[in-house]
């Protein structure tokens, strides 16, 4: 059924001759006609930002799951399978469900041009307000303002996540003025705002973009914060101090994370979450392409040594790439660090790259297979040599795990550049 769903999807692109064409009046055209389903869904919680919207809105899943409340999440892009995209009610959407969604959506559409972004949209709407759940989380798509996603009158949450450059191409000036502007000047009023760690100058300029919006906002920082400790951290706000273990994420950024979707948890009173689910809720948060180190168990170890450890990170930016070279950097396993590198064309290649410098030891480029618009492999190596990483370039994802063992079978092989590559590699696991 996969086959046929992948058929679908491929017919779907065809409907624009972009996948990505910034405007709402399509994706409003659609959903009227399909009865406004998105008007049906209630207690939405809506996530923008650059980076860690993923992380954040799986740790709002597992919170509100464990308190007893069923959640429909709409996240983007997905890993493995197209499903993963639509999860309703405690699953992700079957093949079978996905397959006759996808052709009742498009019958209705019946061929009027629309993007596939703003298709997918529109079914995920469709099916939430279908599958009736507790509670509604809503991913972003590339910015907020024109994102299919921002079709809602209302909700009860908007989390703005940590903000940076990213997707460039599609703006006017690209500067983090205008991406602040096209994430945060539309969110909804009359709700609560909740705002991630931020860098200094960024959130000056998002206080200063939603000041006139009359939603409650919660800075982090000042109304929230969190330290760490030997074995987890500290939540702080105005009302609470509470011991938490580690989260089931690496990286200390990830700790940042799931404060942010605490603090939100804990301005949603209407919602009776206890500080033990929220306790065993973030020792199994499910998050996959986040600094995930590949088990004893893949397939993926079968081309490696067993001194070889595997770790995937989808970071596909500069800001994402910051966080994650001080994960390496607090490494300290005397490991060399050889780093697997696929990424799309319209990415800042030389500006990810470089953060890497003195982390990473090589650097071997590959082409992201099932895609089309990555940066080719030798051009992304020739990039990575300008930067003084030594580089060279694959045939394939097996090819370049079985070499680089056969050179160094102690090495930590480091796989990053897009969620796309990541995906391709945890298929091949």
């Amino acid at each position: 059924m996969q086959r046929e769903i992948q058929k679908i999807l491929k017919r779907l692109l065809q409907l624009h001759p972009k996948r990505i064409d910034l405007s709402l009046d399509r994706i409003k055209r659609l959903l009227k006609d399909l009865n406004n389903p998105e008007k049906k869904l209630s207690n939405v919680i809506q996530v923008v930002g650059t980076n860690a919207k993923h992380s954040i809105c799986v740790a709002l899943r597992e919170i509100f799951e464990t308190a007893g409340y069923s959640v429909n999440m709409n996240t983007s892009p997905s890993l493995r399978k197209f499903n993963e995209r639509y999860y309703l009610c405690g699953k992700y959407i079957s093949d079978k469900e996905l397959r006759d969604l996808l052709i009742k959506v498009e019958k209705i559409n019946n061929k009027k041009n629309i993007t596939f972004h703003e298709f997918i949209c529109a079914c995920f709407f469709l099916a939430a307000s279908k599958n009736k759940s507790d509670v509604n989380i809503l991913e972003s798509g590339l910015f907020f303002r024109l994102d299919a996603s921002n079709v809602l009158d209302k909700n009860i949450a908007s989390i703005i996540t940590p903000i940076g450059i990213d997707h460039k191409d599609f703006l006017k000036t690209g500067t983090i003025d205008e991406i602040v502007y096209e994430k945060c000047s539309h969110l909804l009023n009359h709700s609560k705002i909740v705002i991630s760690e931020q860098k200094k100058a960024v959130l000056k300029k998002i206080k200063r973009e939603i000041s006139k919006n009359s939603s409650s906002k919660f800075f982090y920082g000042k109304d929230y914060k969190y330290i760490k400790t030997e074995k987890g951290f500290i939540y702080k706000d105005n009302k609470n101090e509470i011991k938490f273990p580690y989260p089931n994420l690496m990286g200390d950024f990830q700790i940042s994370n799931v404060s942010t979707a605490i603090k939100t948890i804990k301005v949603l009173d209407k919602f009776k979450v206890k500080e033990s689910h929220i306790k065993k809720a973030i020792t199994k948060i499910r998050s996959e392409a986040r600094l995930q180190f590949v088990k004893k168990d893949g397939k993926l170890r079968k081309y490696v040594s067993s001194g070889n450890e595997i770790l995937i990170d989808g970071a596909h930016n500069a800001l994402a790439a910051t966080v994650v070279e001080k994960y390496l950097k607090n490494l300290n396993s005397g490991k060399k660090i050889i780093m697997l590198l696929g990424m799309m064309a319209n990415k800042e290649h030389k500006k990810f790259i470089q953060i890497f410098k003195k982390r990473v030891n090589s650097i071997i480029t590959l082409d992201i297979p099932n895609q089309e618009n990555f940066i080719e492999k030798e051009k992304l190596s020739k990039i990575a040599n300008s930067c003084g990483i030594p580089s060279r370039t694959e045939k394939s994802i097996k090819t370049a795990f079985k070499n680089i063992s056969k050179e160094n079978n102690n090495a930590i092989i480091f796989c990053t550049g897009s969620l796309y590559f990541a995906g391709e590699i945890l298929n091949l696991n």
